[in-house]
């Protein structure tokens, strides 16, 4: 270890060594004081930590509670899905029901559409047409 001395023969005095120690003991307390502030300053940080974490956690269990109901949810819009859709193919079914019945219909009233027409076209020629 190097010397620092103020003398160039390397030994010191012993009040240069005195001055040396309390300066060392003083910078030391000093910082002793710094550390202590700073977990002084910590203890309030992890205070204040504590609680949002106590704040957090109640967080996470409301939100685990909405993803329970989400999920009853989406299992019940799943099971209406599936309602719709027999729901659909029923009203598909009557929807193509209905369009063979008016076909039929239409098939059954064609030849009376034809005894109309024919119907108007003798009363035209006997005079007896509608009349404006």
């Amino acid at each position: 270890m190097a010397d620092r001395g103020s003398r160039g023969d390397g030994s010191r005095t012993g009040r240069e060594r005195l001055r040396k120690l309390t300066q060392a003991a003083l910078n030391a307390d000093e910082t002793v004081d710094q550390v202590e502030g700073i977990l002084g300053d910590m203890g309030e940080v992890l205070v204040g930590l504590g609680g949002t974490i106590g704040t957090l956690e109640g967080t996470f269990t409301t939100f685990d509670a909405s993803l329970v109901n989400l999920s009853t949810t989406m299992t019940r819009v799943d099971g209406m899905a599936d309602q719709v859709e027999d729901l659909m193919s029923r009203l598909e079914a009557i929807v193509a029901r209905v369009e063979r019945i008016v076909g039929i219909v239409d098939t059954a009233l064609a030849p009376v559409s034809a005894v109309e027409s024919v119907g108007r076209g003798v009363a035209s020629m006997l005079g007896l047409g509608r009349r404006a």
